[in-house]
């Protein structure tokens, strides 16, 4: 029985967070992945494969509605496959990158699912290794999370599809049925409609992402329905009919609607059922999902849990840090702080950004603030590339100039916004730092002055 200081179950970027943090720490560490390759659902399956397939269309859009680079007329078309085919060279990159991590830092990898056999004791379940029993002293789990599948959804059948098994659609499509209108379910539906499908997408809240400011919000749900796509809000699935050519979704409200397929994005669920947790006392939520501590600890202290296996905010970047916190905590180290405010990255066409407080909790917390906007049609380098769509908008309290949130619709949105980070967490969190900093111009940085300059001028 070979022996670790810990043993990290899931190679996503939790668990990698987690190992290279220990491994460098001086810990004897194995990671268990239940693939044949590192990575998680993140590289295989979700963040990786779904943001190249999205730039990739975003290419093909680009050029298209460019008349210089094409005769009037004259677009190009491209499959799903060919664009999938780009998407697995990133993933063969990605996945050598991370082995090399391992390598380098003398992580001990083993391909195979885990199983607690106790609170110090883990079982590989298959490959070379089989049978074979770990012991530990401390344990992190980080196997990530699998979407959602209702019971009375067929998703054996070959027209209906979610968010991991869409990666391997091979069937032609015209039109399509989005069941979910979270992240995942936006970013398809600007996916597809940029590839000419049409799209059905079926959002069971009263508004698209509710959790994001209801200015940027409203901006995505004007910008989709510019793309084609048909949203449909405050409905709920009835049951779907699968047939040899085409899907049928019946709605609650007693819509029907029909297509060549359906990609299920209603929720995910935590991979935590063969993980034999009852052995150690530990339970799950509803969807899987493990309980921690400020710490990443479950109940069990030695016992860890981080990245989508905990739910909220699944993101990339939080797990990787979520994992590294928790290593940091089981060797005494004080360097790496918890995970707490976490920039959000949504990558429809156009992409969306934002950090810190909307307009509503501002509003609802009596916190005297004011507006500062730039929109990209104004700024010479949006003019330039002509992605004149989206804003930037700050938000700030008026008394003190305090930047209290960061929100940005349109192309690049996801890297602008850690300008604005850096400055909120800097150490010179003011207005007047955009407002009096030389921006080179022309860039999308040039935002910043810009929205500060609108914002300063609503005070007096």
């Amino acid at each position: 029985m070979q022996s670790f200081d810990t043993i990290i179950l899931g190679s996503g970027p939790a668990g990698e967070g987690a190992a290279m943090k220990l491994a460098k720490e001086g810990q004897k560490v194995a990671v268990l992945e239940n693939r044949n390759t590192v990575g998680g659902s993140c590289a295989h399956a979700g963040t990786i494969p779904s943001k190249t397939l999205r730039q990739t269309v975003w290419q093909l859009m680009r050029y298209n509605r460019d008349p210089f680079f094409h005769r009037s007329g004259d677009s190009r078309h491209i499959s799903f496959e060919q664009v999938l085919n780009r998407t697995q060279r990133v993933i063969d990159q990605q996945v050598e990158l991370r082995t090399r991590f391992y390598t380098r830092n003398e992580v001990d990898l083993v391909f195979s699912p885990g199983r607690f056999l106790d609170e110090h004791r883990v079982e590989i379940l298959s490959g070379d290794r089989a049978g074979e029993t770990l012991e530990f002293t401390h344990a992190i789990i980080a196997t990530g999370a699998r979407p959602y599948h209702p019971d009375d959804i067929d998703f054996n059948h070959s027209r209906v599809f979610d968010s991991d098994s869409i990666l391997n659609l091979k069937i032609p499509v015209r039109k399509i049925i989005i069941y979910g209108a979270g992240v995942i379910g936006c970013e398809y539906a600007s996916i597809f409609e940029g590839m000419g499908v049409k799209v059905d997408l079926i959002n069971t809240q009263q508004a698209l992402l509710s959790f994001l400011d209801d200015e940027i919000s409203d901006a995505l749900s004007h910008y989709l329905r510019e793309l084609g796509v048909l949203i449909r809000h405050h409905e709920q699935y009835a049951h779907l009919e699968t047939h040899a050519d085409h899907v049928i979704l019946s709605l609650k409200s007693g819509k029907k609607i029909r297509a060549d397929a359906i990609l299920w994005c209603n929720g995910r669920t935590g991979n935590t059922q063969e993980l034999g947790l009852e052995r150690l006392g530990l339970s799950v939520n509803q969807r899987g999902q493990l309980a921690v501590n400020e710490y990443y600890q479950t109940p069990l202290p030695h016992i860890y849990a981080a990245g989508d296996v905990i739910g909220w905010p699944s993101l990339a970047s939080a797990a990787y840090d979520q994992g590294r916190c928790a290593a940091a905590h089981i060797v005494g180290s004080v360097d790496v702080p918890r995970v707490s405010e976490v920039p959000n990255g949504i990558y429809t066409i156009p992409e969306i950004s934002s950090l810190g407080k909307t307009e509503a909790e501002l509003t609802r917390d009596h916190v005297p603030y004011e507006v500062g906007q730039a929109f990209f049609r104004h700024l010479a380098r949006a003019q330039i590339t002509g992605e004149t769509v989206g804003m930037l908008k700050i938000l700030f309290n008026r008394d003190t100039l305090e930047i209290l949130g960061i929100h940005c619709f349109g192309d690049g949105a996801s890297e602008i916004v850690h300008i604005g980070q850096a400055v909120m967490h800097g150490g010179q969190n003011s207005l007047r730092y955009f407002a009096n900093t030389t921006f080179n111009y022309p860039t999308m940085a040039e935002a910043y002055r810009v929205a500060a300059l609108n914002g300063l001028n609503r005070l007096f």
